[in-house]
């Protein structure tokens, strides 16, 4: 092992308090502590060349874009507008 992977150095995150508890009590149910969390994540990050998971908005999910391709189509159509647990028309 070379002497610079021996050397650990200090890296800071912030995140909010809850967030910070809420990790913490996952980690700990794991056997893990928040330090050896985030390196397991660095670690893992290196490995697989960018993030280890996808990041994604579950808005953007297969069966909203088509209800709201739908949509789209009837708007284009004049079609009449019902509303969907999707969308909120105020209605």
């Amino acid at each position: 092992m070379l002497d610079t992977e021996k050397k650990k150095v200090s890296i800071s995150v912030k995140t909010s308090p809850a967030d910070k508890q809420q990790a913490a009590e996952i980690f700990d149910g794991l056997g893990l502590n928040l330090s050896t969390a985030i390196n397991i994540f660095i670690k893992k990050s290196i490995a697989e060349g960018g993030l280890p998971f996808d990041v994604r908005d579950p808005f953007y999910n297969e069966a909203n874009q088509a209800e709201l391709n739908r949509r789209f189509e009837k708007i284009a159509n004049n079609q009449n507008l019902h509303s969907h647990e999707l969308l909120d028309y105020g209605d």
